[in-house]
């Protein structure tokens, strides 16, 4: 997970590999306190650790584990935290979307599964977001499937199951308006989600593929941000969501992308390369701030989120 523009967190609380992992933001009375969610494959387990802002460090033994099952089918495949921190859901191999609540005491933290039938047996994903205000809940499935629910009450907004040949990346937008999704294939749809239907198909030319996705989060410019592949030059390219033209681009990372992602504050862009790489961009200048080179030991970098919290 990339820390913002100066740092990254390296530090992997407990030993093993990671599959996948998210920050956990807790407000409370007094102070907005920060945690992060590790999903590990071996055995397959969710963890929450500690994070020192002070030494950039998460905590060396998780404060909660719970383990999901014994075989790889198991294996946790992504997480997703609520906004409020109360709540995740895990998606795993097997095809199941998992639903925890987290209680938070003074010093321990607990799991607690709850059923959630609406999410159940829906096949292996590849993305899933919450929104912004977190009243939306999004899942893109590895056959294409999209599903959009108003959370906690589960009630379906849009369910298309062939909105992609097989989902590539998604975003929800800051006001929760809308939801652009990627596909394997090199295509983007934009979707209404309170109308809970499809509204343009991001424009491109036949020898071009638009693989990551995220909205603008300062609030101010609503840009739409993704990387668009042409052979083995890619891009940053930026749309106007008023009209959905582009306005422009810019070559960043200057070679194939594998991840992108924007800070809680929109001032910051973050891409991870498939070698290990990745770069923080400031969004006003559009140029890179940071650069961190094999920082994963020339593997694909395949998921960066800023702290919600510290640069």
């Amino acid at each position: 997970m990339a820390g913002g523009s100066e740092y990254s967190v390296e530090a992997v609380g407990g030993g093993g590999k990671v599959a996948c992992a998210a920050w956990i933001r807790r407000r409370e009375e007094k102070a907005t306190r920060v945690f992060a969610a590790y999903g590990r494959p071996s055995p397959p387990a969710l963890e929450v650790l500690g994070f020192d802002s002070v030494h950039c460090s998460l905590s060396e033994e998780p404060l909660a584990r719970i383990v999901l099952g014994e075989d790889s089918e198991d294996a946790p495949r992504g997480i997703a935290v609520h906004p409020t921190g109360d709540e995740l859901v895990c998606v795993t191999a097997n095809g199941w979307c998992r639903l925890f609540k987290l209680v938070f005491e003074e010093l321990t933290v607990r799991f607690i599964e709850s059923k959630a039938p609406a999410l159940e047996s829906v096949g292996p994903q590849k993305c899933l977001a919450f929104s912004t205000d977190g009243a939306k809940f999004a899942i893109g499935g590895e056959d294409g499937h999209l599903r959009i629910f108003h959370w906690p009450s589960m009630k379906v907004l849009l369910d298309e199951p062939k909105a992609h040949k097989s989902f590539r990346d998604m975003d929800i937008s800051l006001d929760s308006e809308f939801l652009v999704s990627t596909s394997t294939d090199g295509t983007a749809r934009i979707w209404k989600i309170d109308e809970g239907v499809p509204l343009v198909n991001l424009t491109r030319s036949s020898d071009e593929k638009i693989e990551c996705c995220r909205f603008s989060r300062d609030g101010m410019k609503p840009f739409l941000f993704c990387t668009v592949a042409k052979g083995t030059k890619v891009v940053t390219v930026v749309w106007n969501i008023s009209d959905w033209a582009r306005i422009g681009y810019k070559r960043l990372l200057g070679k194939p992308v594998s991840t992108l992602s924007v800070s809680m504050d929109g001032k910051f862009l973050a891409l991870g390369s498939h070698d290990g790489d990745f770069c923080v961009v400031d969004v006003k200048e559009m140029e890179i701030s940071h650069w961190s080179k094999k920082l994963h030991l020339g593997s694909p970098v395949y998921a960066i989120e800023f702290c919600p919290t510290e640069r």
